[in-house]
Parts: C-alpha cells; structure tokens; sequence
C-alpha cells in the first residue's frame, strides 16, 4: 500500500473524528469553558491593551482546544473496541495517528478564526501576518501532536488521560509567556524555553504589536521541531502500548 493511500485513510479517520468527537462533556469543558474563565478571570478588573491581551487570548485558546481532544479519543476508542478494530484494518499506525491530530488541528483553527475576526471586527486590532498564518498551523500541529502523546498510555478510561492531561497543560499555559511576557520573567524565563506556547504567543505579539522576544523565524523553527518531535515519540509510545490496550 503506497504513502497515498494512508494519507486517504488518515482523512477517514479526521472525518469519523469530526463526527463523533466535538461534542464530548471533556471536550466542551477542558477545550473551550475553561480557559475562557481563566482567562477572563485574570484580566477582569485589569487595564491592558489589546496588544496584550489578544496575543495571550490566541494562544491559550489554541493550545487548549487542540489538545483536548487527541487525549480523549484512543480510550474512548478503546473501551468501545473501535481501537481494536482500526488497527486490525489495512491502516498504518501513524496515518490512525495522524488522521486523529488532523482533526484537531482543524478544530483549534476554527476556534482561533473566529477570536481572530472578533478581535479585528470588536477591536480593530491588525493581527494577520504571514508569520501568525504559518506560525498557527505549526503551532496548531505541534499542540495536536502532544494531545496525542499524551493520550499513548494504555487505558479505557478517559479520565484518567485528561488529569494527566491538565498536569501537562496548565504549568505549560502559565510559564508560556501569556500571563507574563518573558522578557519580566529574569531569571525564571529560561523555563519558558521548554514550552511550544512560549514560541506561538511571543509570534502573536509579534503580529499583533510589533513585540517580540524571540526571532519570528526562530520561533517558527521551534514549533515545527517540537511537532516533529512529539508526532514521533506519539507513534512510538502509541505502538509499545498496544498490547496492553487488548
């Protein structure tokens, strides 16, 4: 079978995702209603400028809704012994994987359009960039790729992915540069370095006011490393834990 067609079957499984998933209770809560409030709850009561704020709202609303929904699929999948049958069908393990991050990534790309034209049509607030563009499919891409790593232990049990989850996200939301720009951290900010927000919300900034702490094509490389890199350790750890799925 060629690189094609598992690309095709890659597509059947983003479609089945679409269908079935969006709509999840852990979805909903951890994708769209949380964030939201914490977001909302920081910057109530506060003075800043849209150059601040929008940047932060991109950012985290991207990062949350495309990792929450990789993590909730494998167990749904298998403790409804869909999973069994995926693997079991004339479809590689990475374009299963893939078809699952795709989905994901469209639908944290439908969420951060629709905070890009609020922002322009509310706020007048200039954000389009080549780089934001790029930078957000990246960004977009890495994110879904660490949902489903996340989601690679072996379980039937969706909860108990999503508390693993909200363990790796929140720290990685509050050091990313979106409550505090890096260049306040001092000595802290080097532990910015190690989260992928850190170089999608220092873009947005960058697109947004013209601020930015890191070079635009630097972050860029970054976020496509760090995709790269989590895609294939999600493949890896997903093929080691396959046997205790069943």
């Amino acid at each position: 079978m060629n690189i094609f067609d598992q690309f095709k079957r890659s597509w059947a499984i983003t479609k089945k995702d679409l269908s079935i998933f969006y709509l999840k209770g852990p979805v909903v809560i951890s994708g769209l209603l949380m964030p939201s409030f914490l977001f909302f709850a920081f910057v109530l009561g506060r003075k800043f400028s849209p150059g601040f704020l929008i940047p932060g709202l991109l950012g985290m609303a991207l990062f949350v809704t495309v990792s929450s929904i990789g993590p909730v699929i494998a167990p749904w999948e298998t403790r409804m012994r869909t999973f069994e049958r995926l693997i079991s069908a004339p479809i590689a393990l990475w374009a299963i994987i893939l078809g699952d991050i795709i989905a994901s990534l469209l639908f944290g790309l439908f969420i951060t359009l629709f905070i890009v034209l609020v922002s322009i049509v509310l706020l007048g607030t200039e954000i389009i960039s080549l780089a934001l563009i790029v930078g957000t499919i990246l960004a977009a891409f890495c994110f879904s790729s660490l949902g489903l790593l996340i989601s690679a232990p072996a379980t039937d049990n969706p909860s108990n992915i999503m508390m693993l989850s909200s363990l790796i996200k929140f720290p990685l939301i509050f050091i990313s540069g979106i409550f505090v720009p890096i260049g306040e951290m001092g000595s802290w900010k080097i532990i910015s370095y190690i989260s992928p927000l850190t170089y999608y919300t220092d873009l947005a900034r960058f697109s947004v006011g013209g601020t930015n702490y890191f070079n635009p094509a630097v972050s860029l490389l970054v976020l496509l490393g760090f995709g790269i890199l989590f895609f294939f350790f999600a493949v890896k750890w997903h093929q080691k834990s396959l046997d205790k799925r069943f």
